[in-house]
């Protein structure tokens, strides 16, 4: 697919693009949010978006799997994989400030008083021993207390009351600094909690780090995702400018005082985060379309992880690419989680480019906290077929030269071999040496092309010969 700028990222858009090209399988039956809805979606994991059109106990429908792999995500933003990653890069560093607007679609219904999340949100029971119900892929959104930045990104939401969650808060990431910022202020932190919305803001939201610093608007970044400016209006019940076209946002605030036993919950490394203790959100709003449809997400899931891949790629390339220009492609496996194993491509012309493949080995460290492991790999290896990296380590590989241990580094804290987030990074050299590409060069055949009807089942045939 062309890149494309005028693309409609929005979130019933991309359902529509889903559709047509057949990326969507729907459940038939009547589906039990409790445990059921979330194991079907991890058992068809990676294929294609689950629709559940009847769900036990609400009148929302509810997809899964939304995010799930390279089709749908090329399918839901209309471009492929290589326009997706382009288009992030420009971005960051192209936002375009958000457009208010009067009316919102999610204004279409809108509840103060009397608000009860439990029978109104179909919202999962995720796996038998979750701590609760929980709303994970809900985009908060809130504006830093002291700088006025906008905010967005994802926290897991255990349902713990009729109007009330507690919200995980990772430390070092910007929605809690804001909300330690209110709490030195001593007030509750406004928030808004948005489903269902723009899928610029979804990978938006899923930037973080060096390329999300905390002096950029991410709403903002959206639109620059987009290609054109976010919508916007005001909230009912909180100070905030909320995206207009989701299909719910939930408008409350983080309390500075009252925490609440939040988890377990299945994480993305496959394992359940602990209980522990949470800050408290308290919500003073639900507002929704007329028919809204409910977006979830597996903690422990392609999705959670997908979501980060092509904003980690492109990350990691806007680095490499300024600092060692021989690199021609990075690709985050999915093996490592789209987070922790790189495989980066070079392109050595010459002996002035050997070592070069190293340097940017090390750079990728620096790029991306989390990585624990690099391949580096020449051009003419897909970095995409594992079994082609594999070749690469089998043939061009020596390891009392070519594999390079970096002990005592950072990294996920959420890794158990790790000590609290420090182990060792894995540096891979499968490059040829500069100048040999001709000795390593591979065997190549006339090229063909196989159609449809170029062959049938081979049954019958070989009963003749046999």
């Amino acid at each position: 697919m062309a890149i494309s700028n005028t693309v409609d990222t929005g979130f019933r858009p991309a359902l529509e693009r889903l559709a047509a090209d057949g990326r969507i399988r729907v459940f038939t039956g009547e589906a039990d949010p409790h445990l059921e809805i979330a194991a079907l979606m991890k058992k068809l994991d990676g294929q294609e978006m689950l629709l559940f059109p009847k769900v036990r106990g609400f009148d929302a429908a509810v997809v899964g799997n939304l995010l799930s792999c390279r089709e749908n995500c090329e399918s839901a933003f209309g471009r492929d994989y290589r326009g997706i990653r382009e288009s992030i890069s420009q971005a960051l560093g192209s936002p375009m400030a958000p457009r208010p607007v009067e009316n919102a679609p999610v204004h279409e219904v809108v509840q103060t008083t009397g608000i009860d999340l439990g029978k109104t949100l179909p919202a999962l029971f995720h796996a038998p021993k979750d701590g609760g119900r929980y709303v994970t892929s809900g985009i908060l959104v809130a504006q830093d207390p002291e700088t006025g930045i906008y905010n967005a990104s994802y926290h897991r939401l255990q349902l713990i009351g009729p109007d009330t969650f507690a919200v995980k808060l990772d430390f070092g990431r910007h929605l809690r600094l804001a909300f330690e910022r209110a709490q030195k202020q001593g007030r509750n932190l406004p928030v808004a909690i948005c489903i269902g919305a723009d899928l610029a803001l979804h990978f938006t939201a899923a930037t973080m780090g060096s390329q999300m610093p905390e002096n950029l608007d991410e709403l903002a970044v959206a639109g620059g995702l987009s290609g054109r400016p976010l919508s916007v209006v005001k909230g009912k019940t909180v100070d905030l400018m909320v995206p207009a076209e989701c299909e719910y946002v939930l408008e409350g605030e983080i309390s500075a005082t009252e925490v609440h036993m939040e988890g377990p919950f299945g994480e993305f490394v496959g394992f359940a985060a602990p209980p522990a203790d949470a800050p408290v959100l308290k919500v003073k709003a639900l507002t929704r379309r007329a028919k809204p449809i409910y977006h979830a997400i597996n903690g422990f899931g392609r999705e959670t992880i997908m979501l980060r891949k092509y904003v980690l790629e492109a990350s990691l390339l806007k680095v490499l690419r300024a600092a060692v220009p021989i690199v021609t492609d990075a690709e985050m496996t999915a093996g490592g989680l789209h987070r922790f194993h790189a495989i980066l491509q070079v392109n050595k012309q010459g002996p002035h480019h050997e070592g070069l493949q190293r340097n940017a080995m090390l750079a990728a460290f620096g790029a991306l906290k989390d990585l624990d492991m690099v391949i580096v790999v020449d051009d003419d290896i897909d970095i995409r077929d594992p079994a082609d990296v594999e070749y690469a380590l089998a043939t061009r590989m020596e390891a009392s030269g070519d594999v390079i241990v970096i002990p005592e580094a950072r990294g996920h804290e959420y890794v158990r071999i790790s000590r609290n987030g420090v182990r060792a990074k894995l540096g891979i050299d499968a490059t040829v040496p500069a100048g040999e590409k001709a000795r390593f060069g591979r065997v190549s055949f006339a090229p063909v092309e196989v159609t449809a009807g170029m062959f049938g089942a081979g049954g019958e045939a070989m009963k003749g010969l046999l």
